[in-house]
């Protein structure tokens, strides 16, 4: 494939998400590898829905170009064309989380607390921009170990879901991640992240997920009323080590209203780190 987008040429696929495909491309001037993911915003048949998803693609683009930070993807260029919106993005090297959230890929507890206060630092810089990324959940996170490189991606896409879902009435990205303030309409805030930061640690430390079924009724019903299970209480041949000050940490996270989630990502961050020191 040699398709062009902007000044970028696509080399290779990369991978198939939710919200789009990703390549690996290359600026033709300086030559600088990218990832390259291309949304698709409508169709060309509703001008106008089409050109207010183009609006909405390209501010979300340029807002987070701002965002600077050791644990942020770095969107790097952005724009539109024949109906699809596409993104450059610091090409990470390594992998995402989800290859971590099988029973038999856990990581150590400790590292996963560190992995959860690196997330915490990107969402904290994002919030103190006014930004929300209404979509944390482990393919979204980049690692390379080799590297010591933790960071999220991503960023401005799902509001681009969220437009479309609204005119659809559909629920697009990822509903066992989403917090019930979001699955009952509400607009995310910054605790919504949180919350599925929540869900995210609650993967990696355990291999499944809080609340999960077979239909989308099913789950709104478990998210909305259900208190999610202790990881302490999972069968203990699965994490029998896990302390209780992390049950603790993500029951917190997992709390149904917003209200009574940790407030400060920053904070939230400092108590992962300090407790993962304590378990080295």
């Amino acid at each position: 494939m040699h398709e062009v987008w902007g000044p970028y040429r696509v080399v290779r696929a990369l991978g198939q998400g939710a919200m789009g495909r990703v390549f690996v491309a290359v600026d033709q001037g300086s030559q600088l590898a990218v990832a390259l993911k291309l949304v698709a915003l409508g169709s060309e048949h509703d001008r106008a829905a089409l050109d207010a998803a183009r609006g909405r693609f390209l501010a979300e683009a340029h807002a987070t170009r701002c965002l600077q930070h050791p644990h942020i993807a770095a969107v790097l260029d952005a724009g539109e064309a024949r109906g699809q919106g596409w993104l450059a993005m610091e090409l990470v090297p390594g992998t995402d989380l989800s290859r971590y959230t099988r029973p038999a890929r856990l990581l150590p507890e400790a590292l996963v607390l560190h992995v959860g206060a690196c997330i915490a630092r990107a969402l904290a810089h994002a919030h103190a921009a006014g930004i929300v990324h209404r979509d944390v959940k482990p393919s979204n996170v980049l690692v390379d170990w080799a590297s010591n490189t933790i960071k999220l991606s991503d960023f401005g896409l799902a509001r681009t879901a969220d437009a479309q879902a609204t005119r659809t009435g559909v629920v697009l990205g990822s509903p066992a991640f989403l917090a019930p303030e979001q699955l009952a309409g509400a607009a995310a805030e910054p605790r919504s992240d949180l919350y599925a930061l929540g869900v995210t640690l609650f993967q990696l430390l355990s291999g499944s997920l809080p609340f999960a079924a077979a239909s989308m009724g099913e789950l709104l019903r478990q998210v909305a009323n259900d208190v999610p299970p202790s990881l302490r209480e999972l069968k203990p041949e699965i994490k029998p080590e896990l302390s209780a000050e992390t049950s603790e940490i993500v029951a917190a996270l997992l709390h149904k209203q917003p209200a009574q989630r940790p407030h400060s990502a920053e904070r939230l961050a400092d108590r992962l780190e300090a407790l993962a020191a304590t378990l080295r």
